[in-house]
């Protein structure tokens, strides 16, 4: 039977994974992998990682010396994977491109509901017996600009959904798609346009070295005084020091993020016992128009399943010598 070592586990993966494959021996760790617990994987033929096990050249080498052949994410992100690394040691990575968009394109909308009718205000107030609703206007979504910022399969989802509110739409993509645009009435437009006419922008972008900061002092600055932001793609998109002051400036009328710049070592775990060290994630706690889910978006049933079920077949297909499931190998190796 194949052994899988599983890093950086929650009862969420064991639930998924232990449904998906009765063929599969999951070794399930609770803790990331990094070059010192990269060690525990010996003996299984792959190790199942998440976006914040680090996957640098001391701990690919480190997976190789226990034996480890193939690497499968559980997840679309692999920032983290030194890709030169995993391929001169001839190890086999895969990922999980797209689980259910659905999810998270749905998590940008709930964000979004929130923040404008300020919900979780007025959950808090009415748990504590006030019923007031001074302070608690929002707007209509019907006739105001939603800008996609990334028109992939997360982005179209979210735009769609959008429009359903009656909501003019203006997107930006390196790569456009004029006839998928047409079809549902999106309208592409420069990173400017759509930062300067949006009253909500979205961000669905991949973290590269051109798409880092892409939301800075200087694309703050363009946008509508009161615009919302919400970004559940990467932390890095969004320069959390110019985040702020513009929070502290009211030039942001709310703020929603599913991801932080530095989320690792925080997202994913219990600190409440704790006491939080990052400074910035601290004060944007205390912004009664930012709400903040440690990446969250893609929690949902449908998802985790898809997770699986990709992670499985890749496995068993790598286990075998057969073809691994289009788009989703990021480095060939090993038996492939």
């Amino acid at each position: 039977m194949i052994e899988i070592a599983v890093f950086d586990t929650k009862a969420y993966d064991r639930t998924a994974l232990a449904a998906a494959s009765a063929d599969l021996r999951w070794r399930f760790l609770d803790f990331r992998l990094s070059v010192e617990s990269a060690s525990l994987a010996r003996g299984a033929a792959a190790a199942c990682v998440f976006v914040n096990d680090r996957l640098d050249r001391p701990c690919l080498k480190a997976l190789v010396e226990a034996g480890v052949k193939m690497v499968a994410f559980r997840c679309a992100g692999f920032n983290n994977l030194d890709a030169a690394a995993a391929k001169e040691l001839g190890l086999t990575v895969t990922r999980v491109p797209a689980y259910s968009p659905y999810a998270v394109a749905e998590h940008v909308v709930a964000l979004l509901l929130a923040l404008n009718r300020k919900i979780h205000r007025a959950y808090n107030r009415v748990r504590e017996m006030n019923f007031s609703i001074a302070g608690l206007e929002g707007f209509d979504l019907n006739g105001k600009t939603a800008g996609i910022v990334g028109t992939g399969k997360i982005g179209r989802i979210a735009a769609k959904i959008l429009k359903g509110f009656g909501m003019r739409v203006l997107a930006f993509d390196l790569y456009p798609d004029p006839a998928w645009a047409k079809s549902i009435g999106v309208e592409y437009a420069d990173l400017r346009t759509v930062a300067k006419e949006s009253d909500v922008v979205s961000l669905h972008l991949p973290l590269t070295p051109e798409t880092k900061h892409i939301v800075r002092a200087d694309t703050i600055k363009l946008m509508k005084p009161g615009a919302i932001l919400i970004n559940v793609s990467r932390g890095q998109l969004v320069d959390t020091t110019a985040l702020i002051d513009a929070l502290k400036s009211g030039q942001l009328g709310g703020v929603g993020l599913d991801v932080y710049e530095e989320e690792e070592g925080v997202f994913f775990e219990d600190l409440s016992g704790q006491i939080l060290k990052d400074d910035e994630l601290a004060r944007l706690l205390t912004f009664p128009n930012v709400i903040i889910t440690a990446h969250q978006a893609f929690l949902t049933r449908e998802a985790l399943g898809e997770i699986a079920r990709v992670m499985v077949e890749n496995i068993q297909a790598f286990s075998t010598g057969k073809p691994l499931l289009d788009g989703t190998v990021l480095v060939p190796g090993g038996n492939n």
